[in-house]
């Protein structure tokens, strides 16, 4: 059984999200693309928060968006119920996301950072285990609780 994973971006991170989807594909995983497909002016929400849904709902156990400069997709998404998005320009950063914040789905910045290294981080954000031990307890403390 494939592993499925989300994907959307707006209007500035289209061209990636098809070069990142591509990766994905042939890495075996069955992409769920929620848009958008050209360079129309879009709202990064409409994208994000259905995707953040799929995660949130355990459809999809991983997702990827991406904007402009990752910020407003991974806003979005982390106003959603166990969502951990983590915005990742470098692979160092995409492996510690995943280290050490068990993060879920990663925000890439397209106006910021260069194809060949967007996909790197991809790579390393997908292939990085959580490390779980003291940075559980972290994770475990993300989530605000009512006083």
């Amino acid at each position: 059984m494939k592993k499925t994973i989300a994907i959307a971006s707006d209007h500035a991170g289209y061209l990636l999200k098809d070069k990142v989807k591509a990766l994905l594909e042939a890495r075996g995983f069955e992409v769920e693309d929620f848009g958008t497909n050209g360079p129309d002016s879009v709202d990064y929400p409409d994208f994000a928060h259905p995707v953040a849904s799929a995660v949130e709902q355990g459809r999809c156990p991983m997702a990827i968006l991406i904007c402009g400069t990752g910020n407003g997709m991974q806003i979005a998404a982390n106003k959603h119920q166990g969502v951990r998005c983590a915005l990742c320009w470098q692979r160092e950063i995409a492996a510690l996301a995943r280290q050490h914040n068990d993060a879920n789905i990663m925000a890439l910045p397209a106006r910021f950072i260069a194809d060949d290294e967007a996909l790197a981080c991809v790579e390393t954000f997908l292939d990085t285990p959580f490390e779980g031990g003291r940075h559980q307890r972290r994770v475990e403390k993300i989530v605000l609780q009512n006083s």
